[in-house]
């Protein structure tokens, strides 16, 4: 999607582009690209061995593997988007972004970036199908079901995204071009606009409240109804095994909004006064749960473990892994 020709705004802002000035003044600045650096390799290792052993293995290939599957997908994007431009940027002061590739980035950014929480409700939405209905299962979540709901997921985000990103793209940016950020963020490029963007500041307020609290809220309720289902099974054993079913996706909802909470308390009370600090922090904050999601995933769902390990070659060791993990 190229901005640059699409807007025109009369002010011959998409013949320029804009700097991104984050890191400006952190020390030791490489350190956190060589970390970005690691996170990124793992991230796509982990993520493709994933996909891998799904796609070779017919068994895995059912409703709650098509949701994991596109979240491997949505992890591998996310970070894709935000780590690789960050190394020319700061590591060769490369900091020259234009318009349309400024405007390009802010879409698949925020794009990838609110598909994460809405595939977590996705992964919900199969757990409570699993355990409330488990005999139906099968007849309830087909994979046609699941390809439908993950089409209409991915219909609903791109209209998520379009509206607060072309409104950005059509004000007049005749002021300041330092975008302070270690990306192009929609927040801190409206705010350059040299006109009015309360408008801007508000769609994308709601915006961001649709993409996180809507699935979050989602979430909460189907575990909800989960826990009273649960608590209705006599067996103590049958309860300690539906919540265990539970537990890998409680790990990925934690880990992926526990740190917008921490950047949301840490940004509003000021806890990190310094700026390049801060968005160090958030930015590392925001890549790690697309590299520990198929790592989590894979060390706690027996079957997954299993024939990742049989791929590597080593099914004694497969064998010894879920031996030690049940006697645990």
């Amino acid at each position: 999607m190229n901005f640059s020709v699409v807007f025109s705004n009369g002010t011959n802002s998409f013949n320029k582009g804009f700097y991104l000035t984050a890191f400006r003044n952190l020390e030791n600045k490489n350190y956190l690209i060589l970390a970005l650096a690691i996170i990124y390799i793992i991230t796509l290792l982990g993520n493709l061995v994933l996909l891998a052993v799904v796609l070779m293995n017919s068994s895995l290939q059912n409703p709650k593997y098509l949701a994991v599957c596109n979240l491997a997908i949505v992890d591998i994007s996310v970070n894709s988007v935000i780590i690789p431009q960050m190394v020319p940027v700061f590591a060769f002061n490369q900091n020259y972004v234009s318009f349309g590739a400024c405007f390009s980035q802010m879409v698949f950014m925020h794009f990838f970036g609110d598909m994460e929480s809405f595939y977590l409700a996705l992964l919900a939405y199969d757990r409570l199908i699993a355990i409330c209905w488990h005999l139906r299962y099968s007849t309830i979540n087909t994979n046609l079901r699941m390809l439908l709901i993950i089409a209409g997921i991915w219909s609903l985000v791109v209209l998520l995204e379009i509206f607060p990103v072309i409104s950005a793209a059509r004000l007049p940016y005749c002021n300041s071009r330092e975008v302070q950020s270690c990306c192009c963020e929609h927040s801190p490029v409206y705010k350059l606009a040299c006109t009015d963007t309360s408008f801007n500041r508000q769609l994308g307020t709601a915006k961001t409240l649709t993409a996180l609290l809507g699935p979050l809220t989602f979430i909460i309720f189907t575990y909800a109804i989960v826990v009273v289902a649960v608590t209705r099974i006599a067996s103590i054993s049958q309860r300690w095994k539906a919540f265990h079913t539970c537990l890998t996706h409680l790990l990925l909802v934690l880990l992926y909004y526990m740190p917008v909470m921490l950047a949301y308390v840490l940004g509003n009370l000021r806890l990190i006064q310094n700026f390049d600090l801060y968005t160090a922090v958030l930015t590392v904050s925001v890549t790690i749960p697309p590299m520990l999601n198929p790592i989590i995933y894979s060390l706690k769902t027996d079957e997954l473990r299993d024939k990742i390990v049989k791929l590597l070659g080593k099914p004694k060791v497969a064998q010894q892994i879920i031996k030690n993990e049940a006697n645990g």
